[in-house]
């Protein structure tokens, strides 16, 4: 059983997709999810876009995903990559695939310069801290994530 990762491709969006909505159900959070198969294609592989995305395939049959694109830190004067969503199929979980993934996006940091490789988890997700505290990733307790989103972005847009 081999095991790869690599780019994705417009012809990924669909799989994508069924990976986004997979996860969100995981994070009890299906019904947030507004995107649709040609917003990921567009989002993703459109033109001028900054996000990229790597599928883990077990024997060719997608098993997992990873979307990200580069930040900035304006303390080190380089790029970041940060990982917005890291997904493997419930039957492939403990395969390495979740491992390579990320393994590929720290050689993909380190290859573009980046400073730092950072990502976010929800504070219930014991599995996942406990495999990113296994490889040394360390919590970034002193800050506070915020967001604005919809109405509240649009609000404060308007001013």
């Amino acid at each position: 059983m081999t095991l790869s990762v690599r780019e994705a491709t417009p012809s990924d969006a669909a799989t994508i997709l069924r990976f986004i909505r997979e996860l969100a159900d995981y994070e009890k959070a299906i019904h947030e999810v507004e995107a649709t198969e040609e917003m990921v294609r567009a989002s993703i592989f459109g033109e001028g876009s900054v996000t990229r995305a790597l599928i883990a395939e077990r024997d060719g049959a997608a098993i997992g995903m990873a979307v990200w694109f580069f930040s900035y830190s304006t303390w080190k004067a380089k790029n970041g990559l940060y990982l917005e969503d890291l997904y493997v199929t419930p039957a492939a979980r403990g395969s390495g695939a979740g491992k390579a993934l990320m393994r590929r996006l720290a050689q993909i940091a380190l290859d573009s310069g980046c400073g730092r490789f950072e990502w976010s988890v929800l504070d219930w997700n014991e599995p996942s801290i406990r495999i990113y505290d296994a490889i040394g990733a360390e919590p970034q307790k002193e800050w506070i994530r915020y967001r604005m989103a919809g109405e509240t972005l649009e609000r404060f847009a308007r001013g």
